[in-house]
């Protein structure tokens, strides 16, 4: 199988630079597949999960936001806070939830309110699935 270059970088550090064969990407408007040869896009992340296949296993990567570029060199992802399942820190996400759960009581109703009660939900699935499936 063809394999592409893929980076992942977050404030901190580098935390994955290699080659890959696919990674699936939480994109805004929806998951996404990259593999080699994908046409160029950049687009805004959602707090998701970044699943990374390569040499035959998976590995998947919390993602709380950034953005995604493919171009013809590989895929590079910036994340604003990324980490492996197994290292992610939930207070950080309990943290963000909370944060919006309070702007959302002061938010009058309108396009900032549903993009906020967006972000939530986005979260909130992110902690389910760290809390429920993510682990087995």
């Amino acid at each position: 199988m063809a394999t592409l270059h893929f980076e992942l970088v977050s404030p901190e550090k580098l935390l994955f630079s290699g080659e890959v064969e696919q990674v699936d990407v939480p994109g805004a408007e929806g998951d996404f597949g990259v593999l080699a040869g994908h046409a160029p896009v950049v687009t805004t992340l959602r707090p998701g999960f970044l699943t990374v296949y390569a040499n035959g296993g998976t590995q998947k990567i919390v993602v709380l936001g950034g953005f995604a570029e493919v171009s013809d060199k590989g895929l590079t992802v910036v994340a604003d806070l990324a980490d492996s399942v197994e290292d992610f820190d939930k207070s950080l996400l309990a943290t963000h939830i909370g944060e919006i759960e309070q702007k959302i009581q002061k938010t009058e109703p309108g396009s900032a309110l549903d993009k906020l009660v967006t972000r939530l939900d986005h979260f909130k699935a992110v902690d389910r699935h760290l809390t429920g499936t993510a682990m087995h």
